[in-house]
């Protein structure tokens, strides 16, 4: 079984993204996967061409202003070529933001990011955990303890650098990388029974 490989197209606007994009990384390599880290603001065209040929891609961005950011725009809209060929047509999705607001409307960003990946005719992975930090009993310090279900959502502190990312923001992220690494495998083995 061939191993599978994951991209995680992200932009980091101060850093705090990007440990986010790590953690996915992290996770992804530790379930198997070949992972590559792409900056959306700084894509060539090897790169491209190692999303095109990705098993699945972890779309990242900050929530800027309700919404994902503006190079994250721009490279959503960059990938029209491959939604008018249709040529990512069931490649896994999946997504991850982090604002400084607790809510920060990241379910917005997340959900930009399913809807982009829906146009391109990708399956759309979730975060797979039940909330943390809901209880009398739970804390902070608990895997999605921002409750979100559509991808991994982290909050950082406006006034604080990318070491200030939460570790449970980044453990969840972890899970996520595990979690499409290991999605992406089931999708593999099942084609290749298909095929047989």
């Amino acid at each position: 079984m061939s191993t599978p490989v994951v991209s995680i197209a992200y932009h980091s606007g101060y850093g705090h993204t990007a440990v986010i994009a790590e953690a996915v990384r992290s996770g992804a390599v530790e379930a198997g996967a070949e992972v590559h880290l792409i900056k959306v603001d700084e894509i060539t065209e090897e790169q491209w061409a190692i999303l095109d040929a990705s098993d699945a891609i972890v779309f990242g961005s900050p929530t800027y202003m309700g919404t994902a950011s503006g190079a994250f725009h721009v490279f959503a809209e960059a990938t029209s070529k491959r939604w008018a060929d249709q040529a990512w047509t069931d490649k896994l999705a999946a997504g991850f933001t982090n604002s400084a607001s607790k809510s920060g409307d990241k379910l917005h960003t997340l959900q930009y990011f399913q809807i982009l990946a829906a146009q391109l005719g990708m399956h759309w992975v979730n975060l797979g955990l039940l909330p943390g930090w809901n209880s009398s009993a739970g804390s902070e310090h608990d895997l999605n303890r921002l409750g979100v279900f559509t991808g991994a959502a982290a909050q950082t502190n406006a006034d604080q650098g990318p070491e200030a990312v939460h570790k449970a923001d980044v453990a969840t992220a972890g899970h996520l990388g595990r979690r499409v690494a290991e999605t992406a495998r089931v999708f593999a083995r099942g084609r290749a029974a298909v095929a047989a």
